[in-house]
């Protein structure tokens, strides 16, 4: 059976696939080089701009994308020997005040009234770059990969200013071309700008998109054409030191209160103008922000996202192989509660069609439980098929050496290697509508247990009205990842989902439709182990909120004993089958309030007969452009038979985001956990005080609650600099 679906995939990927003319390549912007000053001031009154090709007449995206957009927007653009020049102009047809959530870098897309440039310097319609702001001037930039997902970790230098009055607000910019990465002596890039403007509920484009998908995708972009090639890339060295002190005390050991300071840094070399080298030495991450808490009722291992920013730049290299519960490589199982020596890694695009990925990290050992230093490997290689398909091969290797001692038992803890092998491929059709991934993974261990296979596929399409999609997976049992995310083993999958959409001609109502999602898992003698079956419907209004209605079907036998409220009380049985119903909804709120809420419920059967009610509710406030609030606040009502009776869980989390200016942030998060008894507050001080450098204060306490006592707390003092040549 997975034989024959994978040659149907095989099939349907050939014929989806094809070399197929970008579809918005007539759209052109001719750039001219310029020999006048330009001042960034967000004015726009350099003499330059008045000669200029002006890109206008933007299409409407959202909330309908049949007709042109109804709010002016104008780009200008020019080049010099060293930096890329940009004046946008926006227009306020719709009278009111702009809308900003905060002075933040990296804003959150949809919350704000916005700009955004997309450039593909290889015109590969996969991977490029993403700059922009929003109408408060708060900047935003990251790396483009899988044909239009942006990653807003990376950083790098550039300068911009905003303006505003009553009839528009105005985005000025100038980028280094040291700061990105391009292919020298080639005239012709991607390009495309979006602007986003709440007061009017609409989303437009430079170049027309389907409404389906973000004007992210790289394959709806127009073509930036060069008067002449533009100045040869230059070799790029940086070195970012960092220098802390940190002073902590846990009360959960022995109460005294501990300082230590640390040394270290980054040092990043471009090899070729698009293949960087980034070295890290003694790395420290305490800055990066907390995880956000969850009330954990799963049976298999929680995924929390990565945030350290060296594994994060070209991570889609690395980290978007598999799938999100098939993962061979997941960064953070490095540095898991012991120190990074050192690290490299080697990423970017050899040229047109080669993407490559080397990376290196070395841990130390821990005497205390026995753990060796380990070494973490893994090497990847993607290569560009059709006009934006790609197949992609992955090693990852983790090696222990230097044991404490020659005890069996630590060999065992502690396997001498853990090595996944695999390939896969990647499809996405020149239009966009069709997607889809096959991938076959094999591990290596010193004993036979962990030597075994992964396969799985999918197939999707997205039109304005019909959304589907047909998957399959396979993990046997022996198949490990110990550097990856595989909750779960031994099990066939089979799931799907068939979503059709309506588009009233008027009304309030922009489209609705409903959609029927089913998963099944067998085991590997194909016995049913679990499924479940909803149907959903969507509703989506002119003003940007929207609200979802859910009916559910849940079957589970228990392949392990089972806590069903995680709390420790008693097990259920492996082998035990359950089965139950429940009703759900989802609505949020426009965001171009003021003040923003969302809620969602569910209410239903659960484990052993029992009842389970879920409400969520995430409540917002801001004083824009400085001062950001929200609160989400978590309920869970579970009623099941003796051991476990009745149990209430709350989960609360507060943040208060205050940006004095873009430049200076102030954020504070207060989480809540009443499964894990944990009261955790945590502040972050930041002063960007020069591009792409700061100046971090980060204080985090924990305390436990009944009886409410302090666990432990830890401030930390850290300052950065980006040297550049």
């Amino acid at each position: 059976m997975r034989h024959k679906f994978l040659s149907c995939f095989a099939i349907l990927c050939i014929a989806f696939s094809s070399n197929a003319q970008k579809k918005n390549a007539s759209y052109r912007y001719h750039i001219k080089k310029t020999t006048l000053p330009v001042t960034i001031d967000g004015i726009g009154d350099d003499e330059v701009w008045a000669t200029t090709d002006v890109a206008k007449d933007f299409f409407m995206v959202l909330p309908m994308d049949t007709d042109k957009a109804n709010e002016k927007s104008e780009i200008r653009m020019t080049y010099d020997d060293r930096n890329i020049y940009l004046l946008a102009t926006f227009y306020n047809s719709t009278k009111g005040t702009n809308f900003v959530e905060s002075l933040r870098r990296d804003f959150s897309f949809g919350k704000n009234d916005n700009f955004l440039l997309f450039i593909d310097p290889f015109n590969n319609q996969t991977t490029g770059f993403s700059f922009g702001s929003n109408a408060a001037g708060a900047q935003w930039d990251g790396t483009m990969f899988a044909g239009g997902s942006v990653d807003l970790n990376w950083d790098t230098k550039w300068v911009s200013e905003v303006t505003r009055d009553e009839e528009k607000w105005v985005f000025e910019m100038a980028l280094p071309f040291k700061s990105i990465r391009y292919k020298d002596g080639v005239t012709e890039w991607g390009i495309n700008f979006s602007r986003l403007d709440l007061k009017s509920s609409e989303k437009s484009s430079w170049t027309p998109i389907p409404r389906q998908f973000p004007t992210a995708s790289l394959a709806y972009t127009g073509t930036l054409v060069w008067d002449r090639p533009p100045p040869a890339p230059k070799t790029n060295f940086s070195v970012i030191p960092y220098v802390l002190g940190t002073v902590e005390r846990d009360l959960e050991i022995d109460g005294d209160a501990k300082t230590d300071a640390k040394i270290g840094g980054d040092v990043k070399f471009s090899l070729t103008s698009s293949l960087n080298l980034d070295l890290t030495v003694n790395p420290d991450f305490s800055q990066v922000e907390v995880d956000r808490q969850i009330t954990n009722l799963d049976r298999f291992e929680l995924f929390f996202p990565e945030r350290r920013q060296f594994f994060l730049e070209n991570s889609d290299l690395f980290a978007d192989f598999g799938y999100p519960t098939i993962r061979p490589f997941f960064s953070r199982r490095i540095g898991l509660g012991v120190p990074i020596r050192a690290g490299a890694r080697v990423s970017g695009n050899l040229d047109n069609n080669w993407r490559l990925g080397i990376m290196d990290m070395q841990t130390a050992s821990i005497d205390a439980t026995g753990l060796p230093s380990q070494n973490f490997g893994v090497v990847t290689l993607q290569r560009k098929v059709f006009s934006r398909s790609n197949i992609g091969l992955l090693f990852v290797n983790k090696q222990s050496f230097n044991y404490p001692n020659d005890a069996d038992s630590l060999r065992t803890q502690f396997p001498k290697f853990n090595r996944n092998l695999g390939v896969e491929y990647n499809l996405a059709s020149s239009n966009n509508l069709w997607n889809g991934k096959a991938f076959f993974l094999k591990s290596f261990a010193p004993q036979q247990v962990g030597n075994g296979v992964t396969q799985a596929a999918h197939l999707e399409y997205e039109s304005r009205r019909w959304n589907w999609r047909i998957q399959q997976e396979w993990v046997g049992e022996e198949y490990t990842a110990e550097v990856g995310f595989v909750p779960r083993r031994g099990y066939v999958k089979f799931n799907s989902f068939l979503g059709h959409l309506f588009f009233p001609k008027r009304g309030k109502v922009v489209s609705h439709g409903p959609r029927l999602n089913t998963i099944y898992f067998f085991n590997e003698q194909f016995k049913q182990t679990d499924h479940t079956t909803f149907l959903e419907y969507l509703i989506d209004f002119r003003n940007r909120s929207s609200l979802n209605f859910f009916i559910s079907d849940d079957y589970v036998e228990l392949l392990d004993p089972f806590d069903p409220t995680q709390l420790g009380l008693a097990e259920l049985d492996t082998g035990t089958k359950h089965r139950w119903n429940a009703f759900g909804w989802e609505f949020a709120a426009r965001p171009q309030s003021l003040f923003t809420y969302s809620f969602e419920g569910r209410v239903g059967g659960y484990y052993a007969d029992g009842e389970r009610i879920r409400l969520a509710t995430e409540l917002g406030y801001r004083f824009q452009p400085y001062v950001s609030l929200s609160a989400n606040l978590n309920y869970n009502h579970i009623t099941l038979p003796e051991p476990w009776f009745t149990n209430d869980f709350w989960l609360i989390g507060s943040e208060v985001d205050i940006t004095f200016t873009n430049k200076i942030f102030f954020a504070n998060l207060f989480q809540y956990n009443e499964q894990t008894r944990n009261l955790n507050i945590n502040s972050r001080f930041q002063w960007r005080y020069s591009p792409a450098s700061d100046l971090f204060l980060v204080f985090t306490n924990n305390h436990g609650i009944e009886p409410f006592e302090q666990r432990n707390w830890t401030l930390t003092l850290k300052f950065t600099y980006w040297f550049n040549k």
